[in-house]
């Protein structure tokens, strides 16, 4: 250790009162933005994340149009020619094919709007949470009458499991039918806007009612990498014929994608914020420091110190105090999410807020490697940006009237 440093250090323990009060308010602004960051970053990515599993999955290929009209003549004929692309690309992890439609679903006691959703019952829980969310009874079989409805539906029909109910949907030629099915099982997703209108069918089903054939609405993919998003969407629309649209996640739901931007926005404000308030705190502290030791400085310079040590010493105070409150503060805050990310942070008084937002009711914090970046580095930085005016004007007294200041 250098001398300099070592005077440093002491200079930080002689005025210990000072030092410790710094040193907390540095540490409770890195635990406090570190949890901040951590429970928002868990917030959006979480509501991301139940997107995703609950119906998007990462990719759609659809017949160009479909995704701004989602009616049956904007539908893929002959998908078996996808199909066999898909199956040649690597980093496709799983895909599932569908069929969509509006509807009316109708019980003994009331009638609602619906979206009827065909599926592959083997392949769509490889791209989505629906057979994970069953909570009543069980997920779809080869019966092409099952049907699978949410809690929601199930209340505004007034159903229960094995009770009839009637599908009517317009079918490719123009004609209105309609179709029976009996409740195999109730889901309850987290988001209550979904669970509103979604309900499934086998796919074979649902071509039959839609006169369909074979032809289908969609694809859904999910690939092997989520980061990788951007390049696997040029793959894709390389070996896709143009009259086939391919959607990302991205494009799917660009208000979320656009809301997670706002929100990273918001926690850099949230530190700006945070590194002001530790700069006044730092400038204010280092200032009076440095008029109490007028005369020391005075002395110091007198007998051969360089001002640029001077300046150096004082800047070293102020980098000690910000790295020892950073770090006691970095572990915890990192103690603090460690139990958070495993026990989750219950919000069941705001449960119907949440899943309006697609939300569950317990919220799981996520630090990634910018989260630690900004807590570990930011603040550090603040404490010795504030530390430079105070030590501009240590540098700047001359030896004598240093030494006769009272």
């Amino acid at each position: 250790m250098s001398m300099l440093l070592k005077i440093s250090w002491r200079n930080i323990w002689r005025q210990k009162r000072r030092s410790l009060i710094v040193m907390t308010s540095i540490i409770i602004g890195t635990a406090a933005v570190l949890l901040f960051d951590s429970i928002s970053m868990g917030f959006i990515t979480q509501q991301l994340n139940n997107e995703i599993k609950n119906d998007i999955g990462h990719f759609h290929i659809n017949k160009k149009g479909f995704s701004d009209n989602k009616v049956l003549s904007n539908r893929i004929k002959n998908p078996s020619e996808i199909e066999n692309k898909l199956n040649d690309m690597k980093f496709i992890k799983a895909y599932s094919k569908r069929v969509l439609t509006f509807g009316m679903l109708s019980s003994a006691e009331n009638s609602a709007g619906a979206v009827l959703e065909g599926i592959e019952i083997d392949k769509e829980p490889e791209i989505t949470s629906i057979k994970s969310f069953i909570v009543e009874g069980e997920y779809l079989s080869d019966n092409p009458h099952d049907i699978v409805v949410s809690i929601a539906m199930a209340k505004k029909l007034n159903i229960e499991l094995g009770d009839k109910i009637v599908m009517m949907a317009a079918a490719t030629d123009g004609s209105v039918q309609s179709e029976l099915y009996r409740v195999k099982g109730i889901f309850k997703s987290n988001n209550n806007e979904f669970d509103k209108t979604h309900i499934y069918v086998p796919i074979k089903s649902a071509q039959k009612l839609l006169k369909m054939n074979d032809d289908i609405s969609q694809f859904a993919l999910t690939v092997d990498d989520i980061s990788k998003i951007a390049p696997y969407k040029s793959e894709l629309l390389q070996v896709i014929d143009g009259k086939y649209e391919v959607l990302s996640y991205q494009d799917i739901l660009p208000l979320l994608i656009y809301y997670i931007e706002v929100s990273v926005q918001m926690m850099a404000l949230m530190y700006v914020f945070i590194g002001i308030a530790i700069l006044f705190s730092i400038i204010n502290t280092m200032l009076m420091s440095v008029f109490e030791r007028i005369q020391e400085f005075g002395v110091l310079m007198s007998i051969g110190m360089r001002s640029k040590n001077i300046f150096v010493m004082i800047m070293q105070e102020a980098f000690l105090i910000g790295v020892i409150g950073t770090a006691i503060g970095f572990v915890l805050g990192y103690l603090v999410y460690l139990y958070f990310a495993y026990n989750g942070l219950n919000l069941s008084a705001f449960t119907e807020s949440l899943e309006s937002w697609g939300i569950g009711s317990v919220i799981y914090p996520v630090i990634d490697l910018n989260v630690i970046y900004r807590a570990l580095f930011i603040i550090p930085l603040t404490t010795v940006l504030g530390a430079v005016y105070p030590a501009i004007k240590a540098v700047r007294l001359q030896p004598t009237d240093a030494m006769r200041y009272i």
